[in-house]
């Protein structure tokens, strides 16, 4: 006999059930017996359909449980489930706190008293972990058409279930511009409710189901086609009308607020609700809501399993989200390989580690390129000349892109109260204040670390997020109080080697580039020293996967939606941010791994933007991927790994690479020829000052190994022997090597866990029966 559980690891469960599958040898199950702590659970279980033996575990207590399950012919076989409460965590050690709970209407702060935000549920949460009960609504679709014109009196897919947007205000009622409208069982009629086929064939009234609640602390949607009528939904009987098929969308952005949030997704997604697929999403899964990478993962294994012993097994599991919301995918993909089986990526990031190095380095650069230091450098140069130095340094397409990341992420290197800065004028570089005094736990400034009136406060800068993985260290800065690890260094980094080399800034603005640029401290506020990443910090993040590796990344079919975003021009909404050279970053990380890319499809467009049918057609060609792998390569539980050759081997030709040229500005012409999209100059990639630098297109160092100085690298560059001798004070410990591994590059060691402290060790085999 042998006992497995289906919908996630036996020592991940989470929320007191689980389902499970009993495989007799032979196949025999005459008298059956199953336990579960020693009260007799065997009425769950049943052979089904499928010829599987299977049931829903439930009422399992926090921590080790044992189900016990013998027949006449099989001696009696034990497997120990470990299990924790809904509120999570499952993998990780703590959860942060403060944390403020939503509520069924926004509050307004006053004072210390934080505000609070809107929840989408009708009560409020009945513990410190912000648990909220459950609801379910049901809603129709509509028979009037969707909208193609302002003024047509069409509908559209905006979401039907809208909270209160003010303090003690009232819900308000779904749009009457919505295709979805709340249905009501023996009131609704029939002929108001269009139809519905899906991808199985089943053609069903157009009624959806949506169920709210929260899991790991953060709010959640399930929605799914649903027939009011049918006799209960359960794990092992599932409606008819769900193609087992699950889509789950993770938000853009990076924040770390210490606030419970409804999540940002729009459930209400057509081209997957209409066809079966259920649809699902948590605030905790969305990049703006939370930037603690491991515990994105963590929510979307819990969700996942929630899916599966409330609903069902899964097919296969996609996901969609741009910038911050791809950051998700690829952190799920690489700290839980096998978890999620597709990914779209809109404007792709591969992780947040390396990007916060881009983030660092351009408001170093952007606040270097203000200094007297630069500007009396620049003393007889135009803004035209003066910019295309800069543009060489930074190596972005012009010198506008680190205005971008410096006004709408800087801010986030901080721990504490700050006021936002950004880039009031491109032609120049200035910095201005942006806003109001704030910080990114979003609490009141009262509450919020500060070195010398609060050391202990809670710290939620890009640094601070995940001390739970990382650990934490004394404070210099505030000897009383701790901090988490950080990653962030740029000492050795040569910025602007290759505009050195390539002559297009000269040897003195080269050094004194060297010794002014800086770093950033611990709290985030700029420094003369370059800034230095604690070492521990370095092989963990390594070791998790939090910087994605090549080697996971290749397990997922994933298609790469790269939008044209290369400015910081806000007027025609580009913020300079997401830029080519990410996918090619992605690309590279994976050719080294695995030694080619086939798993990953890049779709390019220009500046025109991204043609409407677009997320469509990425959509139904990754289902026909997935469903082809689901045939091709079947997988032995749900969150089994693939290799990247079975990945590949599926890949229809629907989820080929692609471009429209830029000049095809009514996107008249796919192109699939990759030769002719990368003869439009417009399409290729740049770079980022890390690779100026020198460094690698993959960008996964966080910390160099140094080498000496030496004359000969620099050739046919000289310098003074006074320059010389301030390069050698700028870089006393020397210069980066790029042609070791990054200092505690290690090996991935994912799938982790961090429940027993920070560092983590590796889960293991997946339990198994006695």
């Amino acid at each position: 006999m042998e006992v497995r559980t289906l919908s996630t690891r036996a020592d991940l469960v989470s929320d007191g059930d689980v389902l499970v599958e009993l495989l007799p040898e032979g196949g025999n199950a005459g008298g059956l017996k199953v336990t579960l702590n020693g009260k007799d659970i065997t009425d769950a279980f049943a052979r089904r359909a499928d010829g599987r033996i299977t049931g829903l575990a439930t009422g399992l207590a926090v921590g080790s449980n044992t189900i016990k399950a013998s027949t006449r012919l099989n001696r009696e076989a034990t497997l120990t489930v470990v299990n924790a409460p809904r509120s999570g965590p499952v993998l990780s050690s703590t959860q942060f706190t403060p944390y403020v709970c939503a509520t069924p209407a926004p509050t307004t702060g006053a004072g210390a008293t934080p505000a609070s935000n809107a929840s989408g549920l009708s009560t409020s949460a009945t513990d410190a972990q912000c648990s909220i009960a459950t609801e379910f609504k049901l809603f129709y679709r509509t028979l009037t058409p969707v909208t193609a014109a302002p003024g047509d009196g069409g509908c559209s897919f905006v979401p039907p279930d809208p909270s209160p947007a003010t303090a003690g205000g009232p819900v308000p009622p779904t749009p009457a511009n919505s295709c979805l409208q709340p249905y009501v069982a023996g009131t609704t009629p029939a002929s108001a409710v269009a139809s519905t086929t899906t991808t199985t064939g089943v053609k069903v009234p157009y009624i959806v189901r949506v169920e709210r609640g929260t899991i790991n602390r953060g709010i959640y949607d399930i929605a799914v086609l649903f027939d009011p009528s049918a006799p209960a939904w359960t794990a092992t009987s599932p409606q008819p009308q769900w193609n087992r098929k699950l889509l789950y969308s993770f938000g853009a952005g990076t924040g770390f607020p210490r606030l419970q949030f409804r999540s940002s997704q729009n459930w209400a997604d057509d081209a997957a609700l209409s066809r079966g697929f259920m649809v699902v999403d948590n605030s905790m899964t969305d990049s703006q809501l939370n930037g603690n990478r491991y515990l994105v993962a963590e929510t979307t294994l819990m969700m996942k399993e929630h899916v599966i012993d409330s609903y069902g097994e899964v097919l296969y599991m996609m996901g969609n989200g741009g910038s911050g919301g791809a950051i998700n995918q690829n952190s799920v993909a690489s700290l839980l390989p096998g978890v999620i089986d597709g990914t779209q990526l809109g404007v792709d990031f591969a992780d947040s580690e390396t990007t916060a190095m881009e983030v660092m380095d351009c408001v170093q650069l952007v606040n270097f390129y203000q200094s007297p230091a630069w500007t009396a450098l620049q003393v007889g140069a135009t803004p035209t000349q003066v910019n295309a130095k800069k543009k060489a340094i930074n190596g972005h397409l012009d010198h506008t892109a680190c205005h971008g990341w410096l006004t709408f992420f800087g801010g986030l290197l901080k721990s504490g109260n700050y006021t936002p800065l950004g880039v009031a004028d491109n032609a120049t570089g200035a910095i201005v204040p942006t806003g109001a005094p704030t910080n990114n736990c979003q609490l009141p400034a009262s509450l919020v670390y500060d070195p010398a009136s609060n050391p202990t406060g809670p710290r939620c800068g890009i640094t601070d997020g995940a001390s739970s993985v990382y650990g934490t260290t004394a404070n210099a800065l505030a000897p009383s109080g701790v901090r988490g690890l950080s990653n962030l260094d740029n000492v050795g980094i040569q910025y602007g080697l290759k505009a050195l080399k390539s002559g297009a800034i000269s040897a003195e603005e080269f050094v004194t580039l060297n010794e002014k640029v800086g770093g950033s401290d611990t709290d985030g506020n700029l420094s003369a020293a370059r800034a230095v990443a604690d070492a521990d910090s370095l092989s963990i993040a390594y070791r998790a996967g939090l910087v994605s590796p090549g080697g996971n990344l290749a397990k997922v079919a994933t298609i790469d939606l790269r939008a044209y975003d290369e400015t910081y021009n806000l007027p025609i909404g580009q913020a300079g941010i997401h830029q080519y050279w990410r996918s090619y970053s992605h690309r590279a990380r994976i050719d080294a791994a695995a030694g080619g890319h086939a798993n990953h499809a890049l779709w390019r467009f220009g500046p025109a933007g991204t043609p409407p049918s677009i997320p469509v057609e990425a959509f139904l060609a990754m289902d026909a991927w997935l469903t082809g792998l689901v045939t091709s390569s079947p997988k032995e539980w749900t969150n089994a790994e693939r290799t990247q050759q079975q990945v590949a081997a599926a890949r229809p030709a629907a989820a080929s690479d692609l471009c429209y040229l830029s000049a095809d500005t009514t996107f008249s012409t796919k192109v699939l020829n990759t030769a002719t999209c990368d003869a439009d100059p417009v399409l290729l990639p740049q770079g980022s000052p890390r690779q100026v630098a020198g460094g690698p297109l993959t960008e996964d160092i966080l910390k160099c190994q140094l080498k000496p100085l030496a004359a000969a690298d620099y050739a046919p560059v000289t310098f003074s022997p006074t320059q010389w001798s301030r390069l050698q004070v700028a870089f006393a410990q020397g210069v980066c090597d790029w042609s070791k591994p990054g200092v505690g590059q290690v090996q991935t060691a994912a799938p982790m866990t961090f429940r027993a402290g920070a560092g983590g060790k590796p889960l293991g085999p997946r339990p198994a029966s006695s």
